[in-house]
C-alpha cells in the first residue's frame, strides 16, 4: 500500500478526558484508502524533547469531509504537545502505515464479530466497526476501562453497533475485566478483534482459543521509526523469531504469537 507524507489542517482538537484528546485533521486532497488497524506517524513541532514522530492509531476516517481522526493518550512531551495543536495549524503526517485487521468478505455474511478494547486501545475499533457496518455486518463492541470517566467515544461506538461495557470499579456496565463480561457466556462469536493493554489482549486471545474463535490483536509496542528500520518494536512469534510490529503488524492473528504457549 502506498505511503503518503502530507500536511493536514487541524479542524478540531477536543479534550475527551484529562488524559485523552481527539484530534481531527483535514486533507486538502481526497484521502487514500486506509485499513482499520493501520496507524500514522505525526511530526511534533515546538516540542524540544520530541525528536521522533509519534505513532498514533487511526481512530476514524471521514471520507466525505476528508478528515482523519486520531485519539491520543497524553503520556509524554510529544503527545501533550499534540493536545495543544490549534485549529488551523498544519500537521505533517506519514500514513497509512502497518497492516490492519482482516476485513470479512461475502462468504462471511453469517459471521458474528466482537470488537474488544481497553483504554486508548479502543481507538482503532471505531473505524473497524464503521467498516463492518458499511459491509452489512452488525458488530458488537465490548469496551473496558478503569472507571466510567475513562470510557471514550461511547456515542460514536453506539452509532456503529451494540456496546457492552466493563469497569474495574463498577461505576459503569459490569464490574471487572472484559473477559468477565456476561456477553461472552450468553452469545457466540466467530471472530474477535482486540486492542488495548497487553495483559488484556493476552486474556482475550486465550479466551478465544479456548472457544475455538479466530482472534486478531493490534499490538501497541513502542515504535520509533514506523518503517522497520530501528527494530525497537519487535515481538516474538510462535516460532521464536522476532517480527517487526510496525511493518508486519501492528495487527496479528493471536495464533501467530507466543501468547497461547
Amino acid at each position: 500500500m502506498k505511503k503518503y507524507v502530507s500536511e493536514m489542517e487541524v479542524v478540531e482538537n477536543s479534550m475527551l478526558h484529562s488524559h485523552y484528546c481527539l484530534l481531527k485533521l483535514r486533507s486538502s486532497n481526497p484521502l487514500p484508502e486506509m485499513t482499520p488497524g493501520q496507524f500514522v506517524q505525526v511530526l511534533v513541532d515546538k516540542s524540544p524533547n520530541t525528536f521522533l514522530r509519534r505513532p498514533i492509531s487511526i481512530n476514524f476516517v471521514d471520507y466525505q469531509h476528508n478528515e482523519l481522526w486520531l485519539l491520543i493518550q497524553l503520556v509524554g512531551d510529544g503527545t501533550k504537545r499534540m493536545a495543544e495543536f490549534k485549529v488551523g495549524e498544519s500537521v505533517n503526517i506519514v500514513y497509512p502505515l502497518g497492516n490492519g485487521f482482516s476485513i470479512p468478505g461475502e462468504s462471511d455474511s453469517d459471521k458474528r464479530f466482537l470488537l474488544v478494547g481497553g483504554g486508548v486501545g479502543t481507538a482503532p475499533l471505531l473505524y473497524l466497526g464503521k467498516r463492518l457496518k458499511d459491509l452489512g455486518f452488525q458488530p458488537c463492541f465490548l469496551l473496558g476501562a478503569r472507571s466510567a470517566g475513562d470510557l471514550l467515544q461511547l456515542e460514536q461506538f453506539r452509532a456503529q453497533g451494540e456496546v457492552f461495557v466493563t469497569t474495574e470499579d463498577g461505576s459503569a456496565g459490569e464490574k471487572g475485566f472484559v473477559t468477565n463480561h456476561s456477553v461472552l457466556k450468553e452469545r457466540n462469536f466467530d471472530r474477535i478483534y482486540s486492542c488495548g493493554p497487553k495483559p488484556m489482549m493476552i486474556a482475550v486471545a486465550r479466551f478465544a482459543a479456548s472457544k475455538g474463535i479466530d482472534c486478531e490483536v493490534s499490538l501497541e509496542n513502542k515504535m520509533a521509526c514506523g518503517v522497520g528500520a530501528c527494530l525497537c518494536c519487535v515481538e516474538k512469534n510462535k516460532e521464536g523469531h522476532n517480527v517487526c510490529v510496525c511493518t508486519e503488524g501492528p495487527v496479528f492473528n493471536s495464533k501467530e504469537l507466543t501468547w497461547l504457549n
